[in-house]
């Protein structure tokens, strides 16, 4: 038998073809490629099928939140537990507010972990800062970890700028017109009072009129928002100055009247009121004698 008869080792096994996901040729012929790059779409949607049912599925059993919570224990064991937690930044505010929101997240973590300390892994900080920032006194808060077993817990005050007096009662407001906190009438401080439904958002208008003149803004005893337009400003020696509708007409009436004061002594002499909303005029109310009638007696005619 010649060489060219004889195969050595056999007649070679054609290798097995792996499956595909092939796109049916009628439906390839329709589409503006080719029918390799159409398998390929098709293998792709294909595969995007199956990894949407394996996440469907897997959020069914909760796995995710389980292995989170496997982890957290984990953690916690291994000694990163929250053993206690420490406030810093409260100057004003009530502390056993911000005590009661630290505790309820503990106590949750430490439930969840089946634990009677909270793992440091299963403390939502990102909770415990929402709910601190729902309170007035907050400005800003920060919670952080400081391991190996403590909570930090920054709190970043507003400051009080004004009490807001409204239905008859008494608020203090920071500089942009923020509720802080209830305020009892025996305890009002030493600061500038605002009267009037929602003169507390008018704050930092007011603001900026009284830095225009700082001759008169030590002497603001109140201001009262008047219809909801304007304001009317009482000083501490007993006058009152109405200011025109719009911050820019109000803020030049005001200086102009300040400027008037410095030159002529305006205040201190008894004048009740003094009207500015009259653009280039001053109307002033003086005050009455004791007993005199409010408007003057009609002249007696002789019939």
């Amino acid at each position: 038998m010649s060489a060219a008869h004889v195969r050595r080792g056999g007649a070679r096994a054609k290798p097995k073809k792996q499956p595909t996901v092939a796109m049916p040729k009628k439906i390839a012929k329709r589409l503006p490629v080719d029918q390799a790059r159409a398998n390929k779409m098709a293998g792709l949607v294909f595969g995007a099928f199956v990894l949407a049912i394996a996440l469907v599925v897997l959020i069914a059993l909760d796995i995710p939140a389980k292995a989170e919570r496997a982890a957290g224990s984990i953690v916690g064991r291994a000694g990163f537990r929250v053993s206690g937690y420490q406030i810093v930044g409260i100057n004003h505010m009530n502390r056993a507010l911000v005590d009661s929101v630290v505790t309820d997240e503990l106590h949750r973590a430490a439930a969840e972990a089946n634990s009677d300390k909270a793992p440091q892994a299963l403390v939502n900080a990102a909770e415990i800062r929402n709910r601190l920032l729902g309170f007035g006194w907050v400005k800003d808060a920060r919670v952080s970890h400081r391991l190996p077993d403590t909570l930090v817990i920054d709190i970043v005050e507003r400051r009080p700028a004004a009490l807001w007096q409204n239905e008859g009662q008494l608020a203090l407001i920071d500089n942009e017109g923020v509720v802080l906190d209830r305020v009892p009438v025996d305890k009002m401080p030493d600061l500038p009072l605002l009267i009037g439904p929602g003169a507390n958002a008018q704050e930092e208008q007011l603001g900026r009129l009284m830095t225009e003149v700082p001759s008169l803004k030590p002497q603001l005893a109140s201001a009262t928002w008047v219809g909801g337009r304007r304001w009317d400003l009482s000083l501490q020696s007993g006058e009152t100055v109405a200011l025109p509708e719009g911050e820019a007409a109000a803020k030049a009436a005001l200086v102009k009247f300040a400027r008037l004061d410095k030159e002529t002594g305006l205040l201190g002499r008894g004048i009740v009121r003094f009207d500015l909303r009259v653009p280039d005029k001053m109307i002033v109310r003086l005050p009455r004698a004791p007993g005199e009638p409010i408007a003057p007696p009609a002249p007696h005619r002789e019939g």
